[in-house]
This record gives structure tokens, C-alpha cells and sequence, in this order.
């Protein structure tokens, strides 16, 4: 698949209901993380929301919030798994994957075996795009080239996705400031974007005028990386037009 796993869990779960609208699914982050697994939670985050609007069309009520869905999912069973395994990614990220891993059991066992952990519940820290450092305290790592066997570039795997995008619509990756990204995305953070979209949506590309950011939003498979890790939050996902995208027919 395409999407950045939503990693935050229990304690990053945003505001599930505002007036003419829920959110339910992937977008709620309702992720098991240890498991790697969400479908079961979406489906039911759905039927939780579904039972809840039922009841308010019953009560004649209209154009108003559906609050109770939001007060609800801690107490159903989507609450009950994403809490057991709460601690899980932010303990991992605090001690490593050998310490973090057997602290995040241990966590997992006591909350499931007693309803309770020493640990209480963790923060996650800092956000994704925070964590990413300036180009100068890192030490660039060089990639073989792919050999087509093992490995392979970024170009031939989106043609295994399908992705389509009409070439005539707006791009829907909106960059803020441009000036912000030459000086500080590419000069201080050395251009990460072109690392780590896996898609090659993203060049900084040597010009007679000097360098010139590219984007290649017809390659976009929808990961929605770039809006998540950009270090200044200068990039923005918005829907595309029509519904193009990544089209995973054989997966």
C-alpha cells in the first residue's frame, strides 16, 4: 500500500466529530501498531459512527454535531485495543528497538493482565518532522545503485502502482513558500524530500538559473510523507482532482 502508517495510537487520536462530519477509519488513527493492523478498527469505527447517526436521524436532529461518537469509541472495543498497546511505539522510540520492544511487552502484558502499568501513558515526544536533523550533523548514507533483482528504483515500482493522475489538473501538492524550501529545506536540510518520497515526486534540479525544485505530481502514490516530514511543515496534501492516484489492481 501506499499510506505512512499513523503510528500516535490512543493518545494521538484527534477530535472524531464536528458539525457535518466524522472521522473514522485510517484517518482517525485507529492503527494497532504492534500488530500492524487497523482494518479491524475502521470497520468497526464505522459501525460505532453508523449507530450513532442512526440515533440522531431517529431524534429528528440535523446539521449539528454527532458528539457522542466522539465519547463513546474509548469505552467500545476500538478503545480497549489501542489502549493494551499505548505505550508500545513510545517506548520504542525512547530506548531502542531490543529495550523498547521488551519494556513495550511488558507494558502489554500488565495493562492486558491487571489493568494497569507502571509506565502510565507515554508521550510520543516530538513530532515526525521535528526529529529531522540539518544536513551538517548527518552523515549522508550512499545507496548502491538498484540492480534490478533485489533492488529497484523508485520510477519502476510506481509503474507497478498504476498511478494516474489527469496531466492537466492542478497540482495538488501545494508548497507555501518557495523561498522557504530553497533556503532551508535544500540548504540546510540538504533537499530530504527527494529522499524520502517514495515515488520521486520531488527534485531539486541544477539549472541555468541555478537550482529549481521540481514537482512530479503525477507520480504521486498518495503517501502523504511529504506533508507529514517536511522539517518546516511547508508542504500540504491536498485531495487530488477526480480521484487519481496509485491503482493497486493486483494487490
Amino acid at each position: 500500500g501506499a499510506r505512512a502508517i499513523m503510528e500516535g495510537g490512543w493518545q494521538s487520536v484527534p477530535r472524531l466529530s464536528f458539525p457535518g462530519g466524522c472521522l473514522v477509519g485510517d484517518s482517525a488513527g485507529f492503527v494497532n501498531v504492534p500488530r500492524i493492523k487497523g482494518s479491524h478498527n475502521a470497520i468497526l469505527s464505522g459501525m460505532l459512527c453508523a449507530d450513532h447517526l442512526f440515533a440522531a436521524i431517529q431524534e429528528g436532529r440535523a446539521h449539528d454535531e454527532v458528539s457522542a461518537y466522539e465519547q463513546s469509541w474509548r469505552a467500545s472495543p476500538i478503545g480497549y485495543d489501542l489502549k493494551r498497546v499505548r505505550n508500545v511505539k513510545p517506548l520504542w522510540s525512547r530506548y531502542g528497538t531490543a529495550a523498547g520492544v521488551a519494556l513495550g511487552g511488558l507494558d502489554m502484558w500488565l495493562t492486558e493482565l491487571f489493568g494497569w502499568s507502571p509506565f502510565g501513558t507515554l508521550k510520543h515526544g516530538k513530532p515526525d518532522y521535528a526529529c529531522t536533523l540539518p544536513l551538517d550533523q548527518v552523515t549522508p548514507i550512499k545507496y548502491d545503485r538498484p540492480d534490478g533483482v533485489l533492488t529497484f528504483d523508485k520510477l519502476s515500482s510506481v509503474f507497478l502502482s498504476n498511478t494516474n493522475h489527469e496531466e492537466d489538473q492542478p497540482v495538488h501538492l501545494k508548497v507555501k513558500d518557495m523561498g522557504l524550501q530553497r533556503a532551508s529545506e535544500f540548504e540546510v536540510y540538504g533537499g530530504p524530500s527527494q529522499r524520502y518520497c517514495p515515488a520521486g515526486v520531488y527534485e531539486w534540479v541544477e539549472g541555468e538559473g541555478g537550482v529549481r525544485y521540481q514537482i512530479n505530481a503525477q507520480n504521486c502514490v498518495h503517501c502523504k510523507t511529504c506533508d507529514i516530514k517536511d522539517p518546516n511543515q511547508n508542504i500540504t496534501w491536498v485531495t487530488p482532482e477526480g480521484g487519481g492516484g496509485p491503482n493497486y489492481v493486483n494487490m
